[in-house]
């Protein structure tokens, strides 16, 4: 007999946690600080969006703005 777990591997986005929060609400926080360039420039370390499609493109967007600001990481 089963747990009721499914058998479906829950979505994921490399170097970022994902969270779905009880409201079925998708929640993405990056691993790794962003340099200081990039949080300047508006990179968002956490995202959040309806669907994972959304929260996977707004992550794409954060790691795009990230992309030109290489260097040390904001402490």
């Amino acid at each position: 007999m089963g747990d009721g777990r499914s058998a479906t591997p829950a979505p994921a986005i490399p170097g970022w946690r994902l969270i779905i929060s009880d409201r079925g609400r998708f929640w993405a926080i990056r691993r790794q600080a962003f340099p200081r360039g990039a949080l300047h420039a508006g990179a968002e370390p956490t995202v959040d969006a309806d669907t994972f499609e959304q929260v996977q493109a707004e992550v794409a967007r954060q790691e795009e703005i990230a992309q030109q600001f290489p260097g040390r990481v904001a402490s």
